[in-house]
């Protein structure tokens, strides 16, 4: 299948002392027709690729950096008419109507279908005559994925595009990146929640520190933490300490992941690792504050990747 997005070793560096590395020698490729999740913290690099991607900001270096087949710098017309790009945030004017900033932003591609059909696959019909300013997020947020598919995109660039918003806004987004996918076009989304990852992406990138530190299916990466259930617990103030070897050795357990007192057990098999981490704890003369089960998710592979929690702030560059 042919690609979509293609680079190898890209590199953007900022001048300081010393020099910032924002993206250290990433390699992706994205096939076309997939959706693709670029995953990680605020400061992982993720919005910087996006940005060199899209045309938006040039790179350091690349061995090799093409989209839709084309390269910036050569082909800049042709790829701007192929893509959409909904970014972080979209400042728009706040006296126009919906269908008028669709329509403006429609002039500026070759081709591309009718604003009122934009409108009406992000489902604000009734709100095509109300100006931005009477918007709320959630419109908004539909409101600039409109703009970014009016041109009838091959590629759909998306930055965090429901970062603020309610459940329920979400979900309705969701519903509309999967309604492009669904034509055969291609989605690259960035975002630090893992849920949505997992419920759009075929494939995930997790990046960390401008490199990419794991790739695949997000099945294929929680596979990786060799066991798909989790038992979260803490133990009681008068118990004494626990180490994560004495953990690692009951039966079932495959990773062992300690928060202050607060312990991460991937496990292969539920039924037994629970009965063999109680019999433990009450042998030796300890007992739980807290119990908890869960499926794991690409939160658990982040977290054991790294060592944090995706939504730990890192300072800026």
């Amino acid at each position: 299948m042919p690609l979509a997005i293609c680079c190898r070793q890209l590199v953007k560096s900022y001048e300081g002392k010393p020099p910032v590395e924002a993206v250290r020698g990433l390699n992706l490729e994205v096939p076309t027709g997939e959706c693709f999740g670029l995953l990680g913290p605020n400061g992982a690099g993720k919005t910087t690729t996006m940005e060199i991607l899209e045309g938006l900001l040039d790179a350091t270096s690349a061995e090799q950096l093409e989209i839709l087949g084309l390269r910036w710098g050569h082909d800049d017309d042709a790829i701007r008419n192929r893509i959409g790009i909904s970014l972080q945030e979209t400042r728009l004017s706040d006296r126009l109507t919906v269908l008028e900033t669709v329509t403006l932003f429609r002039s500026f591609y070759q081709t591309g279908i009718p604003p009122e059909e934009a409108i009406r696959r992000v489902s604000l019909e009734e709100k095509s005559d109300a100006r931005i300013e009477k918007l709320s997020g959630g419109q908004k947020q539909r409101l600039a994925i409109a703009l970014a598919i009016v041109g009838d995109p091959e590629l759909l660039f998306l930055d965090e595009p429901t970062t603020g918003l309610d459940p329920h806004s979400r979900r309705e987004l969701w519903e509309i990146i999967r309604g492009f996918k669904a034509t055969g076009r291609t989605v690259l989304v960035t975002t630090h929640y893992m849920d949505e990852a997992e419920r759009l992406c075929d494939r995930v990138a997790v990046v960390d520190h401008g490199q990419v530190i794991a790739l695949g299916s997000p099945v294929e990466l929680i596979s990786r933490l060799g066991g798909q259930h989790i038992v979260d617990f803490s133990l009681s103030e008068n118990s004494r300490a626990l180490t994560v070897d004495e953990l690692q050795r009951l039966p079932s357990v495959q990773t062992v992941r300690q928060d202050n007192s607060n312990f991460s057990l991937s496990v292969e098999e539920p039924h037994v690792a629970l009965p063999g981490l109680m019999n433990y704890l009450q042998g030796s003369g300890r007992e739980f504050a807290t119990l908890t089960t869960r499926h794991a998710t690409l939160e658990d592979v982040f977290v054991t990747l790294t060592g944090r929690h995706l939504q730990e702030q890192e300072p800026a560059a």
